[in-house]
């Protein structure tokens, strides 16, 4: 572990630890897997415009994401399963993020329950949620979340049907048990009779317009409600209106449709809609410090990180989850200070240029 020097060469070690068919699950995507490929390239054809005339001595990397300080503007996206990645699974990765002094986002279809990520101790953690076809389903999970002291209700929303993921199909998957549906009352849902916690995700939810759902979820919590799975401005407005907390751009990790534009291309858009009603995060591709700046220059409020946790939890449980929220901290400081930046807020969109910026007018020069 001591030879790693940056993020992505946790991907490596966690295939060679890995069985194939769980590997496949959390690296792969849907279909040709260019929108997989193109999260992460998209970072490169974003350049930097440093500013060097300035006193970086003292930097602050704080920031508040819904009414909560944090150490950092990087926070863990929710990922299923994690047992399958190391034993430890959801425990050490809630461990990770509270002694980080950041945000934990727990999946709905995790391998270990709400109740017993909250033992773990204090943090600040939100819960993801589907749109489930029983309402009462997505009821016992909120009531939970809220007892347990979770803080925010993460609304994934790309997922009227499941993508169609290749690597999954060839190594015919087979998921965890789900503990957070152990012991509820799944209506009449189409489940396993024989093992309803192993149920497919594509028989739990429902393919229908989540604006209802939204409004639905206020009358229940007093939560706030971020939506996951926008790309356009389209949605974006329509999230607005319908009373959201927080949009979080993202195309599950190209898991769904692919050829979508990547989420820091989509990223903007998204922004400019929301009109700073409400904050807008970015999920997917960061792997470099660097990467976070880019987002938070385009005018994310902050991002989310997935598979880097996944790949460092399987290559060295707790210890690897906490190597790289600290390497992307440390990154995203040398980045700040490199481009003339002392605070978050400093960051702007004058800090980069992309392909799609007008030419800028240089100043005249004298003769």
């Amino acid at each position: 572990m001591e030879e790693i020097t940056n993020v992505m060469e946790f991907e490596e070690i966690a295939r060679q630890k890995l069985p194939k068919m769980v590997y496949d699950y959390y690296a792969s995507g849907a279909e040709d897997q260019w929108t997989l490929k193109e999260n992460r390239n998209a970072f490169s054809r974003i350049l930097f415009r440093p500013r060097i005339l300035v006193d970086v001595s003292n930097i602050d990397l704080t920031t508040t994401v819904m009414g909560f300080k944090i150490s950092m503007p990087i926070m863990i996206a929710p990922t299923a399963m994690l047992k399958m990645a190391h034993p430890d699974g959801e425990y050490a990765t809630a461990r990770a993020a509270s002694a980080a002094g950041t945000i934990m986002t727990l999946s709905s279809l995790a391998t270990s329950s709400i109740e017993e990520v909250a033992s773990t101790g204090p943090g600040i953690r939100f819960f993801q949620l589907y749109v489930y076809k029983d309402r009462n389903v997505a009821a016992q999970l909120v009531r939970r979340a809220e007892r347990a002291g979770f803080k925010a209700i993460v609304l994934t929303v790309d997922t009227p049907r499941l993508g169609r993921r290749e690597a999954d199909i060839k190594n015919r998957f087979v998921c965890l048990t789900l503990k957070n549906f152990e012991g509820l009352d799944l209506g009449k849902m189409t489940v396993d009779k024989v093992r309803p916690t192993k149920t497919p995700l594509s028989q739990l939810v429902k393919s229908a317009s989540v604006a209802q759902d939204v409004k639905w979820l206020q009358t229940i919590t007093l939560l706030p409600i971020l939506v996951k799975g926008v790309l356009t401005a389209e949605d974006a407005k329509l999230a607005v209106q319908n009373g959201v907390a927080g949009i979080i751009v993202s195309n599950h990790g190209a898991r769904q449709l692919d050829y979508v534009p990547a989420t820091i291309t989509a990223l903007e858009e998204v922004v400019k809609a929301a009109e700073g009603r409400v904050p807008v995060f970015l999920d997917g591709g960061v792997r470099r410090g660097t990467d976070v700046f880019k987002a938070l220059a385009m005018g994310a409020s902050g991002v989310f990180i997935g598979r880097p946790v996944v790949f460092s939890l399987a290559a060295d449980g707790e210890a690897g989850v906490r190597k790289v929220l600290q390497m992307l901290r440390d990154e995203l400081e040398l980045t700040m200070a490199l481009s003339g930046c002392t605070s978050i807020e400093e960051i702007t969109r004058n800090h980069i240029i992309t392909d799609w910026d007008p030419p800028r007018s240089l100043p005249s020069s004298r003769l």
